[in-house]
């Protein structure tokens, strides 16, 4: 149960504290076999109020405990994903990075506030050149079914930021297979060079890669920092290895 699952119980709640309000004012309440009259009292308007916050309060109770489990859930699915399925991609996107410049030893030596000043300087993004950009590129369509899955996750479990994120990422995709079918010999990122808005949509899917890399990355420093070392240590022997 969560609250902004509930809102209309929290109006008829409302509403019923409104009504005993009025009622205490302009009505009384006779019981049978009793012959007394008594007025709706003081102690009859608080109790809808209550419950309201009881069932908000349980509710939020319910939501945070999801959101705890769904996020450790999303942790996993993220390791699962930079450890094994984009490592090539992460590897190519940072190696073709020209501002800032970021390395794999950089970020296993840096401390955390480090690391989060690193994702602050990512929030602008410069490449080399655009040739360093195609592979780059080609390593996103390459992993179609890795988003593919990564968005049916997104769906099934709620996390609409990261469903949107994918879907952006599968129409950036098309872009690019449906240039390959037609110029198979081509690079793409020439023709997006040619088109601003094509353009701002290399640079915005291939900018992201960055920040979420070093978003997954903050996150390990922070909760699992043995993970944190395992990662970045196999990230930089193989970004070594490409020179």
């Amino acid at each position: 149960m969560r609250p902004k699952d509930n809102l209309r119980i929290y109006l008829y709640l409302i509403a019923a504290w409104i009504a005993l309000i009025v009622m205490q004012h302009f009505s009384h309440i006779h019981l049978k076999k009793v012959d007394i009259l008594i007025y709706a009292n003081d102690s009859l308007a608080p109790i809808p109020i209550i419950v309201l916050v009881v069932v908000f309060l349980f509710g939020y109770l319910v939501e945070s405990r999801d959101n705890r489990s769904r996020k450790q859930q999303l942790l996993f699915i993220k390791s699962l994903m930079f450890r094994l399925e984009l490592r090539n991609l992460y590897i190519a996107n940072f190696l073709a990075l020209k501002s800032p410049s970021i390395t794999f030893a950089q970020i296993k030596m840096a401390s955390l506030g480090e690391l989060k000043e690193m994702r602050r300087e990512a929030s602008t993004t410069e490449y080399h050149s655009l040739e360093a950009m195609e592979p780059v590129i080609m390593e996103y369509a390459n992993a179609l079914d890795v988003w593919r899955s990564l968005m049916d996750i997104a769906r099934a479990n709620g996390f609409n930021d990261i469903f949107q994120d994918m879907l952006y990422i599968m129409h950036f995709i098309s872009d690019v297979t449906t240039f390959k079918e037609v110029h198979p010999d081509k690079f793409f990122i020439y023709e997006a060079a040619n088109d601003e808005a094509a353009m701002r949509k290399v640079m915005k899917v291939l900018g992201d890669g960055i920040r979420k890399y070093l978003e997954y990355i903050i996150e390990l420093k922070e909760k699992q920092p043995e993970l944190f070392d395992q990662v970045v240590a196999d990230y930089e022997l193989l970004a070594r290895a490409r020179g």
